[in-house]
């Protein structure tokens, strides 16, 4: 069976290119598996419910290697734990001639030999490439602290937020429960906690009314 994963690293990236490479191999839109997250790490909810669907014999396709992930070490344990102990094969569209482990494989022992030097290689590039990136954030952030522009990272827009808050005030359902249904942390849970309260507190204070006594001159 055809199976695709696709990743962008935040909501404003576009992940039709993505998409359409993907329906051009015969990848069916249900077995397409999309994370708009960081590959800094492999803690990715469609990337594991992927592999959980992954079964002897599966192709994974993805667009290119750094779509699996940015981190070195992971990339390559990935990509041996899928294509070693869970036999299936991996094709990144980029470069399908040279990532496709199904090709290697049919090579015999030289072919898992070339495999891992340009695995090794091209995983390299792209954890090189995340540090880059993390650099430069880090020396952006920096300089619009000294600017005094920098206003921090925008808060996760969550749809569901008013509907769970008012559950959760009503002790419907646990904090932990609430975490779950909005896909944030538990102090990401909080912090949104205290500034509804904050606003709520603000909102309903009464303007003070002038005393009847009082008189104007």
């Amino acid at each position: 069976m055809k199976i695709g994963y696709a990743r962008i690293s935040s909501t404003d990236q576009n992940i039709e290119r993505q998409l359409e490479k993907l329906r051009e191999q015969g990848v069916e839109d249900r077995f397409i598996y999309v994370d708009k997250q960081s590959g800094k790490d492999f803690d990715r909810e469609q990337y594991q419910l992927m592999k959980k669907t992954l079964r002897e014999g599966d192709i994974l396709y993805l667009d290119a290697l750094d779509r699996l992930g940015r981190d070195y070490n992971g990339i390559i344990r990935e990509w041996k734990e899928i294509t070693g102990e869970m036999h299936c094969d991996i094709v990144c569209l980029d470069n399908p001639e040279l990532f496709n482990s199904k090709k290697y494989r049919e090579m015999g022992d030289m072919g898992k030999l070339l495999q891992d030097q340009i695995l090794s290689l091209l995983a390299y590039v792209a954890d090189t490439e995340r540090k880059k990136l993390l650099q430069r954030q880090r020396a952006g952030i920096e300089i619009a602290k000294r600017e005094g522009k920098y206003k921090g990272r925008k808060p996760k827009k969550l749809a569901n937020w008013d509907e769970v808050y008012d559950t959760w005030v009503n002790k419907e359902i646990t904090a932990v429960e609430a975490c779950r249904t909005l896909g944030i942390s538990r102090s990401g849970f909080y912090q949104r906690v205290g500034k509804q309260s904050i606003h709520f507190n603000s909102s309903s204070v009464e303007t003070p009314k002038k005393s009847a006594n009082c008189t104007t001159s």
